[in-house]
């Protein structure tokens, strides 16, 4: 946001990744935030010089330049990708980073794979908007032979409750393993495609997201983005809506 350019404090602050707008409303409705010393109002604007505070903590200090961190981790079978610290294996514990920072979108606790984590709220709503159809990359196992039948009907969408999942790209790798790439994210989509044939998923693995691979990072690892995976990463969400 430019300096001083003023915006609804809820949007503000939903960008930083902290709180949803809703979430944002709730607490100014309680009179627990304040701008610069003062408590606001529903509607209330700000602009990046305003000292926010957040039940008398700093949320937003305009002397202070937030250092956005931006991470890649490949996340083992059982960890819950959750911010609630007081649920058991939550993502945040096992990793045990010094600042903040949330994970961009959900990896199923049965999966393993590639996951953002990043303290960059505008980063994290634009990665996650469906309509810009960033893809998702996986290998996936399954428990008997695939055939040309399941990998043609897979890929062409598939009846989940009240939706049919959009087309897909799917390319077989052996008798039992495939790679698919997909543009939205329902829950525990892929295992729900794959039980309407009547295929169980015995592994999945999550390999690369929009343009960033997981490559040869261990599980159980983290690492930062490279300069130039943050300079790709922003010159692909510049072309979203």
């Amino acid at each position: 946001m430019n300096k001083k350019t003023s915006i609804r404090i809820n949007k503000f602050l939903s960008e930083k990744g902290s709180y949803s707008r809703r979430g944002i409303d709730k607490l100014i409705q309680e009179r627990r935030i304040t701008v610069n010393g003062k408590v606001i109002k529903l509607g209330t604007k700000v602009n990046y010089d305003d000292e926010i505070r957040i039940d008398g903590e700093l949320s937003h200090n305009p002397k202070k330049k937030k250092k956005e961190i931006y991470l890649l981790f490949n996340k083992p079978i059982g960890i819950e990708c959750t911010t609630n610290q007081k649920i058991n294996n939550n993502i945040i514990d096992y990793i045990g980073y010094p600042q903040r920072i949330f994970p961009v979108g959900r990896l199923d606790k049965d999966s393993e794979g590639l996951i953002f984590l990043t303290n960059d709220g505008s980063i994290v709503n634009k990665i996650l908007r469906s309509e810009n159809d960033n893809e998702k990359e996986y290998i996936v196992s399954v428990n008997r032979k695939i055939n040309s039948e399941f990998i043609t009907k897979m890929s062409r969408g598939v009846k989940l409750k009240n939706t049919i999942t959009k087309p897909c790209k799917i390319k077989k790798i052996n008798n039992y393993t495939f790679k698919i790439i997909l543009t939205q994210g329902l829950n525990r989509q892929i295992r729900r495609m794959c039980s309407f044939f009547d295929y169980r998923v015995k592994s999945l693995i999550r390999t690369r997201v929009i343009n960033i691979q997981l490559g040869n990072l261990r599980t159980g690892k983290f690492r930062k983005f490279s300069n130039n995976e943050i300079e790709i990463l922003n010159n692909h969400l510049k072309k979203t809506k």
